[in-house]
């Protein structure tokens, strides 16, 4: 009989901490029904079918994607970028024990990959959103995951890191996952164009409301509950071996990072409330929830690295500027983002990782404020290029936008043959087809087409 005694600690450790970051990967992939809703709640009914449809792409691609090709162009990246050997890159795809670590690095990509989606609902080909998500998941982010986490240029041992001196600071990727899936959207969505309807003939934005808040905000707790996963996963150490073989709980780091995450939350949502009151006279329920999105992105970077009063202040200021800058994107950049992604996931991630130093608990450093901020800007920098050339050769080749006649009748229809809703809408389009909007969008309080069709039948 084998007694505790005779247990090596290292195999116990190793095998407790392997099922944390199993059960933390399954939490985070929780987090794909979260956007699912999230983004459905913000488009209008007759659309509803396509979101849902490309957020399960995202999943059910991206998996395969990413272990076929992306996970080895991590390593390849890291390597090239920091002088290393690309040898036994793919080497993961036959190795049963790395294959935990493996699933841990997928659903990061699947996040990555879906916030694109909430960017271009409602008129990107759905073909060529399946192209660009299998690039995404095969290219585009794995060489951002490369750069850093692969050991490459950002790192310490990278090209850019020895320089200075430090290793990039994103814990669970701020700017790695949310920034690039966020600016990546941004591009998209500029080069897919706007949406029929949300600019009228002087180029002013006109709302175009989503067709449940209820879903929206909904979605934004269950992603709130899977962002556990992401950040406190993050910290796959939750048994340590000792020197003299003792067993020690990282019951600090642990606290550390599930604090700093919940006061991020926290703070987000206040700011957010406080600022749509002062913009829009009253507290808005939605862009409260993008605010409390906002903050956990500010705070995923940071949260083992800072001080607990920092991450609050790093949630704040993420909740703070995600009204502000969807309405720059929107207004100024004139791009139609649907979901805000860029303001949620773009900005607030890019902020939040540029200031970790500031609030860092060991003190601010120079060099690695630097290299936070270089960090910012390459990966950006990559994104944007790698995005546009993507979606340009894209649009060339399949075209990135469905036709006016498939916008108009909604991409549930047009591109899928189905209705989510069909038993809410007064009107027909064809016979046999009950058609998923109620009729034109109406931006001046009049009746729309619909009702005065109802009204008259009536």
């Amino acid at each position: 009989m084998v007694t505790l005694l005779q247990v090596d600690p290292s195999a116990v450790a190793s095998g407790i901490n392997n099922v944390w970051v199993l059960v933390v990967s399954f939490l985070i992939f929780f987090m794909q029904p979260g956007f699912a809703l999230l983004e459905s709640g913000q488009v209008r009914a007759k659309n509803v079918g396509n979101v849902l449809m490309k957020n399960m792409s995202d999943w059910f691609l991206g998996v395969l994607i990413y272990f076929v090709v992306g996970s080895g162009v991590v390593s390849v990246i890291g390597a090239l970028t920091s002088g290393g050997s690309v040898a036994g890159a793919f080497a993961y795809i036959s190795d049963p024990t790395a294959w935990i670590g493996w699933l841990f690095g997928a659903v990061f990509a699947m996040t990555a990959a879906t916030i694109v989606s909430g960017a271009v609902a409602e008129r990107m080909n759905f073909k060529a959103y399946v192209i660009f998500t299998i690039l995404m998941t095969a290219f585009i982010y794995p060489v951002v995951v490369g750069f850093t986490w692969g050991g490459g240029l950002l790192s310490s041992s990278g090209f850019i890191g020895a320089a200075l001196g430090a290793g990039y600071l994103d814990f669970a990727g701020a700017t790695v996952v949310h920034m690039c899936g966020g600016i990546a959207g941004l591009v998209a969505a500029k080069l897919v164009g706007a949406r029929k309807g949300r600019y009228d003939e002087n180029g002013n934005s006109q709302a175009i409301p989503g067709h449940s808040m209820l879903l929206a905000v909904l979605g934004t707790f269950i992603l709130a509950f899977g962002w556990y996963g992401f950040n406190v996963g993050t910290q796959a150490t939750i048994l340590a071996v000792a020197d003299d073989g003792s067993l020690t709980f990282m019951g600090a780091a642990l606290g550390r990072v599930a604090l700093v995450t919940t006061l991020g939350m926290g703070a987000g949502g206040a700011m957010a409330m406080v600022t749509s009151s002062y913009y829009q006279g009253k507290p808005d329920p939605l862009w409260t929830a993008n605010g409390l999105l906002a903050g956990l992105v500010a705070v995923t970077g940071a949260v083992p690295h800072v001080t607990w009063w920092g991450g609050a202040l790093l949630g704040g200021l993420g909740g703070f500027l995600v009204l502000p800058a969807f309405r720059f994107t929107v207004d100024t950049l004139k791009v139609d983002d649907v979901c805000g992604v860029f303001a949620v996931h773009g900005v607030a991630g890019a902020v939040g990782t540029a200031l970790i130093p500031v609030f860092a608990v060991g003190g601010f450093a120079v060099n690695q404020f630097a290299l936070q901020i270089v960090g910012v800007l390459v990966i950006a920098l990559w994104t944007i290029v790698a995005s546009a050339v993507v979606l340009v050769a894209l649009d060339s080749i399949v075209g990135l936008r469905v036709s006016e006649e498939e916008e108009n009748e909604g991409l549930d229809e047009g591109e899928h043959g189905v209705a989510v809703y069909p038993e809410f809408v007064p009107n027909e389009t064809r016979e046999g087809t009950v058609a998923t909007d109620g009729g034109d969008v109406r931006t001046d309080g009049g009746v729309s087409v619909a009702e005065t069709e109802v009204t008259d039948d009536e």
